[in-house]
């Protein structure tokens, strides 16, 4: 018998509108349509039995022939049957609107924020049980909602008050606009400080990180701690290098007097090293607010000797060269050696600071103007 027009052969199928004769309609099998997957197939063979004429009964009878155990049920096989019948024409499955939800509401939102809001320690657990939602609910709410991660506090060497945070940028808005009248300001400073060298200071990660392939074993060292035996090192620089540096005596510390003599011992290398600012009576002094340096012995010495004192804002290392330059560049080149005795770390204190060169300190000097910039941009605490 003849096929109609729009169908290829017998054993191909299309939904087009087909006219079969019963012979081929007896001989189509659904198990003929390969690489279907077999929920949504059943059902485009439901639609199919439906455009042939079939009754539910046969089409369930077909499903169940050519589909073997996994065959729809009768049920599920009718209620498609009568949809497709009635004219609907697709065979996925309709879009549902879902289980509302509770947990990520706007009053939960709000819950949420305040409970944080007031303890920002909370962990998100204490946060499910307090709001009555789950883990993952709150977790989203805290990072898609309010858009807030847990990260650790920041060690500084000190929390500063609104009144130390607002001298920090009166400061330096001061020394920005001095330096804006005079360029050559900088030129005429000397900063200095002192700090604690140690025989043995432990190297940081970074210096103890090696190269290792996939199969090489990873690398461990014992926990150490800094020696008890170290020297105490007081050093000057300007511009163009270190101008003055000394040891402390072993068992003495920086009172007024010791650094009184030190300020003496400073002004007669600058007249050596350094005569030109010792000719224009230019010498501008930089230390920060330790006891010994704001002593009145010390500033009845320097305005006799017309030394002017550049101002430092309280409890702030951040700004001061020798801890954000001079003293980190000396450490890091000694940690992880041992010396053995207060003699060895002084020779090497030394050899490691005649090894910095011009343009560093010149450097420094530039990076302690950008530092007065953060800080008035910022007008926070430590950088």
């Amino acid at each position: 018998m003849s096929v109609p027009s729009g169908v290829v052969g017998c054993g191909s199928v299309r939904l087009l509108h087909v006219s079969l004769c019963v012979h081929c309609i007896s001989r189509l099998r659904f198990s003929d349509i390969g690489g279907m997957a077999e929920v949504d197939e059943q059902r485009v063979c439901i639609k199919f039995c439906v455009r042939l004429g079939k009754t539910g009964s046969e089409t369930f009878e077909t499903l169940k022939r050519d589909f073997g155990d996994s065959f729809m049920s009768r049920s599920r096989t009718f209620e498609w049957f009568g949809r497709f019948k009635n004219g609907r024409t697709s065979t996925a499955n309709e879009d549902r609107s879902g289980r509302p939800s509770t947990a990520t509401t706007p009053s939960k939102v709000e819950e949420v924020r305040a409970a944080v809001n007031q303890d920002r320690r909370r962990t998100i657990h204490d946060l499910c049980s307090e709001a009555g939602i789950c883990y993952g609910s709150c977790q989203r709410i805290l990072t898609e909602q309010l858009n807030m991660h847990r990260i650790a506090a920041k060690f500084v060497p000190r929390v500063l008050s609104q009144d130390q945070k607002d001298s920090r940028v009166a400061i330096c808005q001061e020394l920005k606009e001095t330096v804006i009248n005079d360029p050559t300001l900088l030129l005429n400073v000397i900063t200095g400080d002192e700090s604690i060298v140690y025989a043995y200071d432990p190297e940081t990660k970074l210096q103890s990180s090696q190269w290792k392939s996939p199969a090489s074993p990873r690398p461990k060292k014992a926990r150490m701690q800094k020696s008890k035996l170290k020297a105490m090192l007081i050093c000057f620089f300007d511009q163009e290098g270190i101008v003055h540096r000394e040891f402390v005596p072993p068992g003495m510390t920086v009172i007024a007097d010791f650094y009184f003599n030190v300020l003496r011992r400073l002004r007669e290398n600058v007249r050596r090293k350094r005569p030109q600012k010792w000719q224009n009576q230019k010498l501008i002094i930089h230390h920060d607010n330790a006891p010994a340096h704001r002593s009145f012995k010390v500033l009845q010495f320097l305005a006799k000797n017309s030394m002017t004192v550049v101002p430092h804002p309280p409890y702030s290392p951040d700004l001061a060269p020798c801890d954000f330059f001079l003293f980190p560049n000396l450490k890091l080149r000694m940690k992880g050696r041992r010396f053995d005795t207060i003699e060895e770390i002084q020779e090497e204190s030394q050899r490691v600071l005649d090894r910095i060169p011009k343009r560093d300190f010149q450097g420094c000097f530039q990076a302690w103007q950008k530092r007065w910039d953060r800080c008035i941009r910022a007008k926070r605490g430590v950088l």
